[in-house]
């Protein structure tokens, strides 16, 4: 009951609710915990909605009266105006970013997070004990200590805090749901145990008996979690870039793992092509915090160096817009913010800005010198282009002054209009509007263009609007979907009293206990023993006492005396029983019940696209097992002298455009990384 328990700090009187589990805090009032609870009141309103409407749905096609139609049509426009608003203010919830963001006077570009998913509380009790009770015949109330145990982990994972721990908490919690899955989920009747959540996205209640869905929602929200930390991450210092980049890795990782385990969960927010495309959104911030983690010492004014930044810039450019079209697609554009899909294509046109910027530069700022190696510049550009502008060649752009003066005032062009095109969607999504730091961004970016190509013009020349040729988008360091370790937990088995979890489960059946006098005649018990736990009785001699008192082949021993056996070895059978007398010992058996159902006939299955049939009952039959009846029983050996001759034998199973309004970092002075809000016109040695 108190495992991993941590004080809250919080003075309520004292007992145990003064404490919660490590990795839950469902009474810090954050700004994220402020949403998850907007977000939580909303759902409860929504389905109350879309109860509304099914209801008026349904009796407008059980009614023929027209007066009492033309009323629920009235109130089904109500109500479905109601639900409307409500959709677009959940919206509102998922476009909150800012919550999420680092809290730093210097702020990058915003980047999105994944809200958690909410669920209903469940009470384990009164179905884990009947089961108990009806399924392993024990008392369900002596296991009352273990239940509230894992209703405990449960609500905790509701409210899990944004940091490791908390994903470690969830972590703990989906590993312990095959364990119980196992013990109290059996295929062939219901629990009664109904699992309740809610869509992401929509708000949309989904109820479900099995444990499919609650396994999904965890990891759903293990990525979710990871997203979190992501976007908290200090991303001005090389540590945090490091650790928005991994948990971005993560939590790809985790949704992939998602898509490709549960691959029927009727939930928008899980679906195939949901999750496909928020994996290429994790992907694609990692792949910006890598291209900010490049640019964040600086980046030198140099030839080489400009074009390696402009294709990288240029990949993030291409993830982003892979995104994007991902989130227009019909599955998937109903359910996502427009929020989102309005940041995608403003990063799409600000990093192409940026490549196109920096190839600008290199162009302009810097010409073929007498030292300066022709073929390495010449190699360097020809990679950079898809295809040259025509009749050109890469040697003769480096070498004639005006035809790079020409291509390089092309890019920057091309770098303006798309600093607009990101300003002008920017302005199109109100939720965008109350992110200050990423206007300032955009417009800083804009302006520096805009200074580049106010340098390099010259009123004079005749202008050409040649088009900018495309660039290749490249990187050194590509994201990569990483599952995390920390999702891999060992845990020990709540309900470990019920036995092997090999033997004991909710697929078996049993019969109820029974009591076996056990005898010792001539230091022979009649029977040996064979497994590890539980202990199984084999080759039972019929003639003996424990035989005539109902014992059978194949019974496991769960108890000798008052001593529970179902987690003991032979060896330790061996010397609970080694000194049973002629007066005997009591011992409890339980014995398997045939579980399978009447075999069928045939079997269909499919190889190259052509049905075969088989027939299961040729492939079941045992010639061995022809003549069984008829053998001859003989005389077991016996107990003990098993245990000395057989004991070996024994069976065991088992920096980018900063909004600088304090200009205190470093990589800003004299020029940051990219232009901040403060200095449009800052040129030096460094970009």
């Amino acid at each position: 009951m108190t495992d991993a328990l941590l004080p809250n700090g919080i003075n309520d009187g004292g007992g145990d609710k003064s404490y919660f589990k490590k990795g839950c805090n469902p009474f810090a009032q954050t700004g994220r915990s402020k949403l998850q609870n907007t977000r939580a009141g909303l759902n409860q309103q929504i389905i109350k909605q879309m109860r509304m409407r099914a209801g008026a749905e349904n009796l407008l096609k059980a009614t023929s009266n027209s007066k009492v139609k033309e009323m629920v049509l009235l109130e089904l426009s109500y109500v479905n105006s109601n639900l409307q608003l409500l959709m677009s203010e959940l919206e509102g919830l998922n476009s909150s970013v800012e919550v999420y963001q680092n809290n730093q006077d210097s702020a990058n570009i915003p980047l999105i997070a994944l809200g958690l998913k909410e669920t209903k509380e469940v009470d384990f009790s009164t179905p884990f004990k009947d089961f108990i009770l009806e399924h392993y015949s024990e008392d369900g109330k002596t296991f009352e200590d273990e239940i509230a145990d894992f209703m405990d982990l449960r609500q905790a994972c509701r409210t899990p805090s944004r940091s490791e721990a908390g994903v470690e908490l969830l972590a703990k919690y989906y590993s312990h749901l095959p364990l119980i899955e196992s013990r109290f989920f059996s295929p062939t009747r219901q629990t009664g145990i109904f699992f309740t959540w809610y869509d992401s996205f929509t708000g949309v209640p989904l109820c479900q008996q099995n444990l499919s869905l609650e396994k999904a929602s965890i990891l759903f929200n293990m990525a979710a979690l990871y997203s979190q930390l992501g976007t908290r991450a200090n991303r001005q210092t090389l540590t945090g870039l490091e650790e928005a980049v991994s948990s971005f890795q993560k939590a790809a990782g985790v949704l992939n793992n998602l898509k490709e385990t549960f691959t029927h969960t009727p939930s928008y927010d899980m679906s195939p092509a949901m999750l496909s495309m928020l994996i290429r959104l994790m992907l694609a911030q990692a792949q910006e915090c890598l291209f900010e983690k490049i640019a964040l010492p600086g980046i030198r004014n140099q030839f080489y160096s400009l074009m390696k930044v402009a294709q990288e810039a240029a990949k993030v450019s291409e993830i982003y817009d892979q995104v994007h079209q991902c989130m227009i697609q019909t599955p998937v554009k109903d359910n996502v913010p427009f929020f989102w899909s309005t940041m995608s294509q403003i990063k799409t046109n600000h990093y192409r800005s940026m490549a196109h910027y920096f190839v600008a530069s290199a162009l302009l700022d810097h010409q073929l010198g007498p030292g300066d190696d022709e073929d390495k510049q010449e190699k360097t550009l020809s990679q950079v282009y898809d295809s040259l502008p025509e009749g050109c060649t890469a040697l003769d752009i480096l070498k004639n002054k005006d035809e790079r003066q020409r291509i390089g005032k092309a890019h920057i062009r091309r770098a303006i209009f798309g600093h607009e095109e990101a300003l002008r969607i920017y302005g199109l999504c109100k939720n965008t509007n109350n992110l200050e730091v990423l206007q300032e961004i955009l417009k800083a970016s804009h302006q520096r263009s805009v200074n580049k190509h106010s340098e390099n013009e010259n009123e004079e020349e005749f202008t050409d609007y040649m088009e900018a040729p495309k660039i290749i988008s490249k990187t050194e360091h590509k994201a990569e979907m990483e599952f995390p370790a920390a999702a891999k937990v060992k845990v020990i088995d709540f309900f470990q009293r019920l036995g092997p979890q090999s033997v004991f489960s909710a697929k078996q059946r049993w019969t109820a206990p029974r009591t076996i006098r056990v005898r010792s005649d001539d230091r022979d018990l009649g029977f040996t023993l064979k497994g590890d736990s539980p202990v199984q009785v084999v080759s039972l001699d019929p003639l003996c006492a424990a035989a005539a008192d109902g014992l059978k082949e194949g019974d496991y021993i769960v108890a000798v005396g008052d001593t529970e056996c179902k987690w003991m070895s032979v060896s330790d059978m061996m010397r609970l029983l080694k000194d049973v007398d002629e007066e005997g010992i009591d011992i409890q058996v339980v014995s398997m019940m045939d579980n399978s159902t009447a075999m069928p006939t045939k079997s269909a299955t499919f190889c190259g696209n052509l049905p075969k049939t088989y027939s299961m009952i040729c492939l079941a039959y045992n010639e061995d097992d022809k003549n069984s009846k008829s053998r001859k029983v003989a005389k077991k050996s016996s107990f003990l002298s098993w245990g000395l001759k057989n004991k070996m034998k024994s069976a065991s199973t088992l920096s980018l455009p900063t909004a600088d309004k304090a200009g205190a970092l470093p990589w800003n002075k004299p020029c940051p990384t990219f232009p901040s809000s403060s200095s449009y016109n800052n040129d030096s040695g460094l970009y």
